[in-house]
């Protein structure tokens, strides 16, 4: 009894002292709980140092919830989009399905698997770029209809794709095996000989008594792929119109093309009931009067899905004066090369910057490096050929090396499938980038870090909020 009053008493002189203090008490019996801390941020992250110490690797714990007050902040803009996505590739050169058919089964196998499956494990590339005949990065030069010099065959009853069906055909059969959805668009570097005006592979022009059977060339090639279980989702009227010094090649002015396309290959198309779209130009940016000229033309117009582009000439930016003057027309980024003396560094950052990030924001809805795999020597190529050309795989028997344009695609093909739509975000201090929304409901960004020193900064996608940090130069995928 006496403990029990002592105890009383001690609650009470300590309760008058809080109170005397200006303490109150709570009974904290009934009071809820505080909330929970919000949900953590489930976010995929793959790295790639300029150094080559991190390639392409997914970083565990790189990541934090919330956002740190100082830091830049790439705000994605869900609500503003802009253009579909088609997809992210290379160029099946026949160079490239040499190199492939020459290692053995299993371990060529397991490298298409890697480069075409889309399960989450692998890189999941989209959309393929062909050759129609010979590239400069075949063995030697031909096309679908060689006769003997001074013939012609306006018939085409000697039309014979067996040069292809030694390698590309092949090699291609075993990559839609693996990925059945992949796109193809296909290019002519020459036509025949025989429809020149130099009666050569190289330089030359279209003759204006071949365009009829020209243009039944292209049906002839999009029919033969059919049967043989291929379908060419676009072909582009030339490659690099504008440089007839490769070999092959040919001169095509855009007066030649608008001609050749409104009076020829866009009825032939029509009338063989060919659904495959007719792309124009395919050469570099520094001309957008060229796809301008022959879109302004109404007659040309109709036939005429859209225009592709490099960017050995002009500015990445250019491409929007396109979409500015026809936005009813779509633009694709068909090739950039990386060279064998070139620097990881450097091509990592440039060709992420202007080719991945600026393509895709100057609206192209396919994305393509150049080409996909050469020997260590880089062979083959035709006399006259590119000599430099790094394939993104270096193929030595069954070893592969992977090579810069090998991560900057991947960067882009593992993550952002085709219907993934562009939206806005903004760039701020030199954290260069490009975002998709997926139909899943995912953000996919694209960053590149463009300072010199490492960069912390925060990411916000509606009602998530993280942040992390990129190396200087370097360039990181983050799904969230």
């Amino acid at each position: 009894m006496i403990t029990k009053i002592l105890n009383k008493n001690i609650v009470f002189v300590a309760a008058l002292f809080l109170s005397a203090c200006g303490i109150q008490c709570e009974d904290n019996s009934s009071k809820p709980s505080a909330p929970p801390p919000k949900d953590s941020v489930e976010v995929v992250f793959y790295l790639t140092k300029p150094d080559q110490t991190v390639l392409f690797t997914n970083q565990v714990d790189a990541v934090a919830n919330g956002i740190i007050e100082g830091n830049a902040t790439i705000e994605v803009l869900g609500t503003t989009s802009y253009q579909s996505m088609e997809g992210f590739g290379f160029t099946l050169t026949g160079g490239s399905a040499l190199a492939l058919s020459k290692m053995d089964v299993d371990s060529r196998s397991a490298l298409l698997t890697e480069l075409f499956a889309f399960d989450g494990n692998n890189i999941g590339i989209s959309y393929l770029r062909l050759s129609i005949g010979a590239s400069d990065l075949d063995e030697f030069v031909f096309s679908y209809n060689d006769i003997e010099a001074g013939t012609t065959d306006f018939e085409l009853e000697k039309f014979s794709m067996d040069q292809d069906r030694k390698y590309l055909l092949p090699v291609l059969k075993e990559i839609l095996a693996i990925n059945p959805e992949i796109s193809i668009i296909s290019a002519p570097w020459s036509p025949p000989t025989w429809m020149k005006s130099n009666g050569a592979s190289k330089g030359g022009e279209l003759k204006k008594d071949c365009y009829a059977v020209y243009a039944q060339y292209f049906i002839k090639y999009i029919q033969e792929m059919e049967q043989e279980g291929i379908t060419v989702n676009a072909i582009t009227v030339q490659n690099e119109p504008l440089h007839p010094g490769n070999n092959p090649s040919m001169y095509m002015s855009w007066q030649e093309q608008a001609e050749f396309i409104k009076n020829n290959l866009g009825p032939a198309f029509e009338e063989a009931n060919i659904t495959t779209k007719i792309i124009l130009y395919d050469h570099n940016a520094d001309r957008t009067d060229y796809p301008i000229s022959i879109m302004d033309d109404p007659d040309a117009k109709k036939f005429v899905a859209g225009s592709a582009f490099h960017l050995y000439g002009g500015s990445i930016n250019d491409l929007s004066k396109v979409h500015t003057a026809h936005p009813d027309k779509d633009l694709y980024f068909t090739e950039q090369w990386t060279g064998s003396e070139g620097s990881f560094e450097e091509d990592l950052n440039w060709h992420t910057a202007n080719i991945v990030i600026g393509g895709a924001k100057n609206w192209c809805r396919a994305i393509f490096e150049w080409n996909l795999a050469a020997d260590p020597d880089l062979n083959p190529h035709t006399p006259g050929g590119c000599t430099q050309c790094l394939g993104a795989l270096t193929i030595d028997g069954n070893t592969v090396t992977r090579n810069v344009g090998y991560y900057i695609i991947a960067h882009a093909s593992k993550f952002v499938r085709p219907g993934d739509i562009r939206v806005a975000s903004n760039e701020p201090q030199g954290l260069k980038n490009v975002a998709f929304k997926s139909p899943n409901g995912a953000t996919i960004l694209i960053i590149q870090n463009q300072n010199e020193q490492s960069k912390a900064f925060n990411i916000k996608v509606d009602d998530k909020e993280i942040n992390t940090e990129l190396p200087a130069n370097g360039v990181g995928t983050f799904v969230l």
